[in-house]
């Protein structure tokens, strides 16, 4: 059965990816403005989300929709791990806390793990198409922002089996077919991109929980230059566009 979900993914989800792109927090980031107080807090709380995500995707490694979207080069706590004891040192596990936006993400993933198992796909398609996608460039934005050593601090973002675009660009494309080799139907396919939509927002609501610490760290009167203007969608545009793809699937 072939639904093209990769395609039905990413034309469903481009509002959603417009509006994430158009958050203070990502504004200000797209701007080289990346104050480290927010963004530990923020990778503390997508280690959270990380965990649950990748906890109850191994739980359903045998599912009949789940296991084909379950690639375990992708995980990201580990990483993450690494990154916390960089921002945090090695005491991180007891300086770290939920958001309550981030609370709310993690209670969703687990809420349709034991519900409708197959609704951790758009999950998954959010956060890791978002990494191999976006994240690469943010990546660079993060390093130079924050002058951080050689091999520190991005773990987030960095593939170790993945060690070129190519290899990234050739991923991309084996878990598109993975999505589009599904078995789901189409009433199945729609619930799966309105989940998606709401992982958009899940995510976008952790962000606007740190922007006050950004506008405290910049100043208002700068993050408020930075932030009034609204960004075309890179999703939402033209072919050809070289915009950051910051969340979702090219």
């Amino acid at each position: 059965m072939s639904t093209d979900l990769a395609s039905k993914l990413r034309e469903g989800t481009k509002h959603s990816h417009t509006m994430a792109e158009n958050t203070a927090f990502m504004k200000c980031f797209l701007k080289g403005i990346v104050e480290r107080e927010p963004f530990r807090k923020l990778i503390a709380n997508l280690y959270l989300v990380y965990s649950a995500l990748e906890e109850q995707l191994q739980r359903y490694s045998t599912h009949p929709v789940v296991s084909l979207i379950y690639f375990p080069i992708l995980n990201r706590k580990a990483n993450l791990e690494k990154d916390l004891a960089y921002y945090y040192g090695e005491n991180w596990r007891e300086q770290i806390s939920a958001l309550e936006a981030g609370k709310v993400y993690v209670e969703r993933i687990n809420e349709v793990a034991n519900t409708e198992p197959a609704l951790l796909v758009a999950h998954a398609y959010v956060r890791y198409m978002g990494d191999l996608s976006g994240g690469q460039s943010l990546k660079k934005i993060i390093r130079s922002a924050l002058d951080l050593p050689e091999n520190e601090g991005t773990g987030l973002h960095e593939f170790e089996q993945l060690p070129s675009v190519e290899a990234i660009r050739a991923f991309k494309g084996k878990y598109r077919d993975a999505l589009n080799a599904l078995p789901v139907d189409d009433a199945l396919a729609e619930k799966i991109i309105a989940e998606a939509n709401y992982a958009f927002e899940l995510n976008r609501n952790v962000v606007h929980e740190l922007e006050a610490d950004v506008k405290a760290a910049i100043g208002d009167h700068v993050f408020d230059l930075i932030t009034r203007q609204d960004l075309p969608g890179s999703t939402e545009r033209s072919p050809g566009n070289n915009a950051i793809r910051l969340v979702a699937a090219e």
